[in-house]
């Protein structure tokens, strides 16, 4: 009945994500439609603007459209998206919702009776002591149960109460170091002059869809634009990683901190005891430690790779050493799911491409050593057992969502190869199902065939698709978004 019941427990939380993503993203389409753009000559066409919809929704900045297209208020609704889609805000109405479902009930001890007495013999006496003295142990263990239940209750709810300042404190704080910069720094002010860009609606966008991990910039060229700001991008740097795969240190760190001063032993509850909180992302000291070292030792290996191969090529151009390393510790970060560039990945080597589709595929927490499942998830196992037969390895949808992209463009890999290649194709699809954002983009210039017509855009390669394909990729980025739910899909095939 326990196994049902998980069962039944993560179906219907999937398909109420299912339902949130599909629709915000609905939501955010109508309201985006019904808004004037920037320019009053180009109307963007209904499925690309339900597309960066989804985009933004998923957190995945796949791109269609110019974003200097969109007008301040349109940029506002993004922002919206942007941060009720991310990961740490999902968690936590999640979080919220299950704790609305908690049902604790606290059980009175009652009294312990002692008016009955017997007189008859030296025997019953002796009874009634045993019977006295079982009573009083029921009774402490009850109210031990009761504090402890009681404990894990208020524990949870400072949980919710960190993770809400958590959400609220790293991005206030972002906003703010943003919008001091771009005020003080004046070649970052004279680029939002010139591209008529507030600082403040800037400096919040870039914020949260940094720390959202979605990779939306308003400026058509992204981060490119402030390859020589070093500042900002260390800014940002820390915008990333807190917000998704640093985040579980980070909260470990908040919670700690916050226990010095107030509800110590709440804290210390949760800090001993995350696995009963039920939040995947509340991990231990352990798996947090390990974590933050994959996280830097993968930084690491790309930054070695990135700048072994592309230190004195083209993609690092007009940038000084200290430039250099910062942009290259800002690129690979980014290559996590965050998705913001300074560089046009069609320029880089195949190695460095190869790499960045690797750490896209890879998951938020992927760690050295793996993390000990819960015998709460294995009752889900158990209880999914059927279902998990049927699915698929990720690895396995990925090639079908590739296969398909190829079909719906086979004429186009015909007639414009160099851009339609098989490993573009394969960046962008595995950028949209890791919700990253990374483009090789699409070039006039590498076009076999010259044509007069064709006018470079500061858009994703996925702009240049048929409709047809741009749907496949709103499939995978919603996909993309609900992996979680999938990851120990396939299991069932034996390669023997």
């Amino acid at each position: 009945m326990q196994q049902f019941t998980w069962y039944h427990l993560l179906v219907n939380k999937f398909s109420l994500e299912l339902f949130y993503f599909l629709f915000i993203s609905t939501l955010g389409f109508l309201i985006l439609q019904s808004l004037d753009g920037r320019s009053t000559t180009f109307t963007p066409r209904n499925l690309d603007l339900f597309f960066t919809s989804v985009s933004a929704g998923t957190v995945s900045s796949m791109s269609t459209l110019e974003m200097e297209s969109f007008s301040n208020i349109q940029l506002v609704i993004l922002t919206i998206l942007m941060f009720i889609g991310g990961e740490v805000f999902t968690s936590m109405i999640a979080h919220y919702i299950r704790m609305m479902l908690l049902n604790v009930s606290s059980k009175d001890c009652t009294s312990v009776d002692t008016s009955t007495h017997y007189h008859d013999t030296e025997r019953n006496v002796v009874d009634t002591i045993e019977l006295h003295n079982i009573k009083i142990l029921q009774c402490e263990n009850s109210k031990s149960e009761n504090y402890l239940e009681d404990l894990k209750y208020k524990s949870l709810k400072f949980l919710g109460v960190v993770v809400l300042f958590y959400l609220v404190f790293v991005q206030v704080l972002g906003v703010l170091t943003v919008l001091i910069y771009v005020n003080v720094i004046s070649s970052a002010k004279n680029v939002l002059r010139y591209k008529g860009l507030h600082t403040l609606t800037f400096s919040t966008f870039t914020v949260v869809s940094t720390f959202s991990n979605c990779g939306f910039v308003p400026t058509n060229e992204n981060m490119l634009v402030f390859r020589q700001n070093s500042g900002l991008l260390l800014l940002l740097i820390t915008q990333v990683l807190l917000g998704n795969t640093l985040y579980p240190p980070g909260l470990r760190i908040f919670i700690w901190v916050i226990g010095k001063f107030v509800k110590k032993s709440e804290a210390r509850y949760l800090l001993n005891n995350s696995k009963h909180t039920l939040y995947n992302h509340l991990q231990s000291s352990l798996n947090s430690s390990l974590l933050l070292i994959t996280v830097l030792v993968f930084i690491f290996v790309q930054c070695v790779l990135f700048s072994s191969m592309e230190w004195s090529s083209g993609s690092l151009t007009g940038l000084n050493v200290y430039q250099k390393l910062v942009g290259i510790v800002f690129q690979t970060v980014n290559t996590r799911h965050a998705g913001e560039s300074i560089v046009d990945l069609s320029t880089l080597s195949g190695a460095v491409l190869v790499m960045f589709v690797l750490m896209m595929y890879l998951p938020p927490y992927t760690t050295f050593l793996p993390v000990e499942k819960g015998s709460c998830e294995q009752g889900n196992k158990r209880g999914r057992k059927v279902m998990q037969n049927l699915m698929l390895s990720q690895q396995t949808y990925l090639v079908i969502f590739i296969i398909l992209v190829c079909i719906t463009e086979r004429k186009k890999m015909v007639d414009d190869p160099l851009n339609f290649s098989v490993l573009n194709i394969v960046v962008e699809v595995t950028s949209a199902y890791g919700n990253v954002g990374f483009s090789t983009g699409y070039s006039c210039d590498r076009r076999l065939k010259r044509d007069e017509s064709c006018e470079n855009k500061w858009y994703g390669f996925s702009g240049k698709w048929s409709d047809e394909g741009k749907l496949v990729l709103i499939v995978v980025m919603i996909f993309g978004r609900l992996k979680k739910f999938n990851m120990n899909g396939g299991k069932a095939w034996k390669v023997l």
